[in-house]
């Protein structure tokens, strides 16, 4: 069975009970539930409120002073290994994961299986709140190489050397429901034209860890996803999709993918955009 492309970004529960008292480790949750954090947590976690990485217009935040205060907020310095997990919605370990390299956090790696999975094997869990000393946090200007503006998504429809890659639900993507119901103002369902369909979360095992490389090969290929191609992936605000592109870039080692982080939020309102159903 082959290796991931990048082993190194991925611990597993082990490693994690291993340096769950190490101060340089630091475990980032978010769950668009915030109850599920509170009912049971993996020691020494952090919690990030989804109101806290997307702005009121449901665009993820890219305002490095905002983000400096968040982490440091969380305890977490420029020399702190962040770990990305997660609870009741896998996205959201991809999310943090993209975000932190968006803006040049050294050490970022994902919990594989996330507390899910902590808590299928009895590991210990906490409700206790976490009590941090506040650090001080300086984030690198963002990367802009690794999201996508709507105009060159929109210049990608027609390149054969791209693919545009939904990864919602199928409900999503065929039109028959729309992630943040009632649609409000000129919002429209269906998918960008031209876009495959992965659903992001085929790439998991049961237990929240990642399938195999040959299974995730399979997956993406069998949809003409490819990495000799330009990959662009997005969802409905950016999450899901820095998930899938966690998974092509340091799993499947594509060297061209990017996350369209406006996604189908942003893409829905506006008349002119091409769509289908």
């Amino acid at each position: 069975m082959s290796q991931y492309a990048h082993p190194d970004v991925l611990v597993d529960t082990q490693w994690l009970a291993e340096h769950l008292h190490d101060p340089n480790v630091r475990v980032v949750e978010s769950n668009l539930n915030p109850q599920a954090y509170n009912d049971g947590h993996i020691p020494g976690t952090v919690f990030w409120n989804p109101s806290e990485l997307l702005l009121p217009n449901f665009h993820i935040n890219f305002d490095p002073v905002s983000l400096e205060k968040l982490l440091a907020r969380s305890g977490i310095t420029n020399d702190t290994t962040a770990i990305a997990s997660f609870n009741d919605f896998p996205a959201t370990a991809g999310l943090i994961f993209w975000l932190l390299k968006a803006f040049g956090h050294r050490d970022v790696r994902v919990l594989n299986g996330g507390c899910k999975k902590w808590q299928m094997e009895g590991r210990p869990i906490t409700t206790e709140p976490l009590i941090i000393t506040q650090t001080s946090y300086r984030a690198k200007t963002a990367d802009v190489s690794l999201r996508v503006l709507r105009e060159e998504v929109l210049e990608s429809i027609k390149r054969t050397d791209r693919v545009l890659v939904d990864v919602r639900t199928p409900q999503e993507y065929s039109g028959e429901l729309f992630m943040m119901e009632p649609p409000q103002g000129s919002q429209r369902t269906g998918h960008i034209t031209g876009a495959a369909h992965v659903n992001y979360d085929l790439v998991l095992n049961d237990d929240g860890t990642f399938k195999s490389v040959e299974e995730l090969q399979a997956i993406y290929g069998d949809k003409g996803i490819t990495p000799d191609k330009e990959i662009i992936s997005y969802c409905a605000v950016g999450a899901r999709s820095g998930h899938t592109w966690f998974v092509l870039k340091y799993l499947l080692g594509y060297p061209n993918v990017r996350n369209y982080d406006g996604s189908w939020h942003e893409w829905s309102q506006i008349p002119d955009m091409p769509i289908e159903k």
